[in-house]
């Protein structure tokens, strides 16, 4: 009996404190006394109790946190998988504030802000674009922060570079990333074809040919191997245009 009425306490202070409710902290205190039969310890005995009790009072609290922090991350993921990126992007924000050291939710807080920076209309008609750099910006330093985490997270990397390619026309930023990425996934095609488009971009072209050349020795995708062949093409014309 005592196990069931502890947990309904945990659940009850949890719930208040992620619904964000203004209940207040002399009531909760005051169910924490009567579920520990605890009141205004004096002597060392009493208190040597009292600090017994709330001890293990924080261990569960930390359990119950830690998996109140999971179901968060659990239904995050649903709203991504159901492409509810606005949704998915809040809920991540909230998983990170039980763990703000994971990689991963950063990593996701940039894929849903990405996302959402194309859905970042002006509906006002005002003629500005904060909103859509402000999103892009959001995914910019939550892709950062995982690579600061974990600085050889290849998925943050790629995601990174393609926002620095194709969102933000900063290619040069890109190329580092890239380079370093190959070093890690070797064979990945999609991020030899952003790399090819950033030495593009930035005038290198003997790399970017040499780029779409790897990739159409590596790829085993007929597809794939005529678009970098198209590419490559470009790429020639632009370097026999420039000279």
């Amino acid at each position: 009996m005592k196990k069931s009425s502890l947990m309904i306490l945990l659940v009850f202070i949890v719930f208040f404190s992620v619904t964000g409710c203004q209940k207040s902290s002399k009531t909760i205190i005051r169910m924490q006394h009567l579920e520990e039969g605890v009141q205004s310890p004096t002597t060392v005995e009493e208190l040597k109790a009292a600090i017994k009790k709330y001890q293990n009072r924080a261990a569960d609290l930390q359990l119950a946190n830690a998996q109140i922090g999971i179901w968060y991350k659990i239904l995050a993921t649903r709203y991504l998988d159901a492409k509810m990126y606005g949704e998915a992007l809040k809920t991540f924000q909230t998983a990170l504030e039980y763990y703000p050291q994971n990689q991963n939710l950063y990593y996701y807080v940039g894929l849903c802000a990405g996302y959402m920076s194309h859905s970042a209309l002006d509906y006002e008609a005002t003629g500005s674009s904060n909103k859509k750099k402000n999103y892009l910006k959001l995914a910019e330093n939550a892709y950062s922060e995982a690579i600061r985490i974990e600085p050889r997270y290849a998925r943050a990397l790629y995601g990174l570079s393609v926002l620095y390619v194709f969102e933000l026309d900063e290619p040069e930023k890109a190329v580092p990333l890239l380079e370093k990425m190959l070093t890690i996934e070797t064979r990945s095609i999609d991020a030899m074809f952003v790399l090819a488009r950033a030495y593009y971009s930035t005038y290198e072209f003997d790399k970017a040919v040499s780029m779409y050349d790897k990739i159409i020795a590596t790829t085993k995708s007929e597809e794939r191997k005529k678009e970098a062949e198209a590419n490559k093409r470009i790429v020639l014309d632009a370097a026999y245009a420039s000279n």
